[in-house]
């Protein structure tokens, strides 16, 4: 609303009075550039350490699941080598998303973690059809003998090694000094699908530990096992839902979730001299990156420069866009001319 925005523009106009007055004022404002970096850098320690941590248990595992004969356990196994995959397919689109534009790619590399997260997702849905196949396949025939001591430790020693993983990955376990109030920050998508995927292994490492109790005490229920890694693959299914649908937002250029395109025209009208905004475009470079560009229709009495600092500095700061297009236009004698114009229209409520 209006009223919410007036205060904001307030303190823009002494923003743009300062730039004005400030030689080294600058039309991109460096923070977010620095913002960003210090993202980055927070998300490779992270999935470096869980790399870490996933590779070592992962091998322990297959020991584990091939002593014990457990396909439970190897299943846990085939998820934290899927896992780890995806984390060193995170860290290259982590790299990646750093390199600066270029001619070709203008927008500079920042979808490659989305693509890394998609290759991620999709990865450990091809691994968890084979594991659903085979857990199917020992349940129909019933041949096979579990040790149900080795399943027992090497599940349980699973279930510490998966909280560790998870603690790393959390987004609340590290510092929030780059959050905004104005405007939650996104999580990395790629941390975000990591730390998916070890609750998920934590989810089924829980049910491999339950599962090793009901063997070791009751060795003849050790259709459990099979059991066991068809429930958990299914959940597990389940949970990376959400990192494909916003993966895919992305890839169509749907504006980020939570910025709200009535509230940004309505902030843009509210800057003064603006008479009509037309042809506002939102939409995401990266789950956390987001562009726009518009369109400020301006009275033939307001100073256009300074509209446009205004306009650019609102968008910035209030609602956290990062590459932001402003065209300010005077207003066209009886302002019909964009009325009629279908390309300046609102878009649908979709």
């Amino acid at each position: 609303s209006l009223s919410d925005v007036s205060p904001l523009l307030q303190q823009e106009s002494s923003a743009v009075a300062a730039a004005e007055n400030d030689p080294d004022s600058h039309c991109h404002e460096l923070e977010f550039d620095a913002t960003v970096a210090a993202e980055q850098r927070s998300a490779q320690r992270r999935l470096l350490l869980a790399s870490v941590l996933c590779l070592l248990f992962m091998a322990g595992e297959i020991v584990g699941g091939a002593l014990a004969n457990s396909l439970a356990i190897m299943t846990d196994a085939a998820h934290l080598l899927t896992d780890f995959a995806s984390f060193m397919i995170s860290l290259l689109a982590i790299f990646l998303a750093g390199r600066r534009p270029s001619k070709t790619y203008s927008f500079g590399w920042h979808r490659a973690e989305v693509l890394g997260a998609l290759v991620s997702v999709l990865l450990i849905w091809l691994v968890t059809g084979i594991l659903v196949f085979l857990a199917i396949e020992r349940v129909r025939t019933g041949s096979f003998d579990v040790d149900g001591r080795v399943m027992l430790i090497t599940s349980a020693v699973g279930v510490a090694v998966n909280i560790l993983m998870a603690f790393t990955l959390h987004p609340h376990s590290h510092s929030h000094e780059a959050e905004s109030a104005d405007a939650p920050a996104e999580q990395n998508i790629n941390v975000r699908a990591a730390f998916i995927h070890v609750i998920g292994d934590l989810l089924q490492s829980l049910g491999v530990l339950c599962a090793a109790y009901l063997i070791y005490y009751r060795p003849d229920w050790r259709v459990a096992d099979p059991i066991c890694t068809f429930l958990f693959s299914v959940l597990v299914l389940i949970t990376t839902f959400a990192i494909i649908r916003d993966a895919l937002r992305v890839l169509m250029e749907a504006a980020p979730r939570g910025l709200d395109f009535d509230s940004v025209t309505a902030a843009l009208n509210a800057v003064e001299g603006v008479v009509r905004v037309h042809s506002l475009r939102i939409w995401s470079i990266s789950v956390s990156r987001t562009a726009l560009s518009a369109h400020l229709a301006v009275a033939d009495t307001a100073d256009s420069q300074r509209v446009l600092q205004a306009a650019t500095l609102v968008v910035r700061r209030r609602f956290r866009v990062h590459e932001v297009t402003v065209q300010v236009e005077r207003l066209a004698a009886g302002g019909s001319a964009a009325a009629d114009c279908s390309q300046c229209h609102d878009p649908a409520e979709v």
